[in-house]
């Protein structure tokens, strides 16, 4: 076992160099089971091997947050244009039509609130529920530094262990420890913690310094968090410069359904994600389709 003290950065990222991809489109994935890539493959679209997820999980631990008040009114008009929905099970049960046809990647992981540590969280769906809600990824946050950091992984593990009995990526989702900075090294210990543990893709937060090694060193697709409310603009250059760094996709909430038009920002995100089209484009994309109405 290594000493704590001897742990050095890596160096060598093979930044010129293109994870192999040949065996399946995406990387890391070429030796799951068919059902586990069928099921990768709605999520991410394969002629792009790019992701435009929409979460709108945040109620499971904010409440009725700015956006969310109404699922039905503010959420669902929203769904026909994201590639992936990332809710919890009662969301959608009660909010969201089960004719939307897209794949559903479910929060799995709850327990605690904005009241409490946020860390100290368990395992909140069944698998067999898990199957029953026909979830094409199941979702948890793993706290690596903060105080429940090992419960956390306990239960990235057991999504894990129980989705590859049945043919279901977990993805892991890094939550921030309070004991650490919120940069390249910490994104990079904690994403290829969660990689090795199993995780089929993970979420994580882009940083100006550093992403594109962060990226490189994670052995499986990363898709980029969106984080706070920025101005539409900054936003798209967010999504551009993750894209362009190595990430997998995005899956965003606030800068989604608190945007002014969100109907035209997801279409603009989307444009960005899988056309790479330049932020100041998708920005005038994005005015273009507000003013239409």
């Amino acid at each position: 076992m290594a000493d704590l003290d001897d742990i050095k950065d890596g160096k060598d990222y093979g930044l010129d160099r293109p994870a192999d991809t040949s065996g399946f489109f995406l990387k890391g994935s070429a030796h799951l089971d068919w059902g586990m890539k069928n099921r990768l493959s709605r999520i991410f679209n394969p002629k792009t091997g790019r992701t435009v997820m929409l979460a709108f999980d945040h109620g499971y631990f904010q409440g009725p947050t700015t956006g969310l008040e109404r699922i039905d009114l503010h959420i669902a008009p929203l769904a026909e244009y994201a590639d992936v929905l990332m809710a919890t099970r009662g969301a959608m049960r009660s909010s969201i039509s089960p004719a939307v046809q897209k794949p559903l990647v479910l929060r799995a992981s709850g327990g605690n609130s904005i009241l409490g540590e946020l860390s100290n969280e368990t395992v909140a769906v069944d698998i067999e529920d898990a199957i029953r809600m026909n979830a094409s990824a199941m979702a948890a946050q793993v706290y690596i530094g903060a105080e429940f950091e090992h419960q956390s992984i306990k239960n990235v593990i057991k999504l894990i262990d129980t989705g590859m009995r049945y043919g279901i990526p977990t993805l892991a989702v890094t939550g921030v420890g309070k004991s650490m900075a919120r940069d390249a090294r910490y994104f990079g210990l904690s994403t290829r913690i969660a990689a090795e543990l199993g995780a089929q893709y993970l979420k994580t937060y882009f940083v100006e310094e550093g992403f594109e090694r962060v990226a490189a060193g994670c052995p499986v697709p990363i898709v980029i968090a969106g984080g706070k409310k920025l101005p539409e603009l900054e936003a798209l250059e967010m999504a551009y410069k993750a894209i362009d760094q190595g990430a997998s996709g995005v899956d965003m909430g606030r800068n989604i359904f608190q945007a002014e038009d969100p109907v035209a920002m997801i279409q603009a995100v989307s444009k960005v994600v899988h056309e790479l089209e330049k932020p100041e484009q998708a920005f005038q994309m994005y005015n273009d389709l507000k003013a239409k109405g």
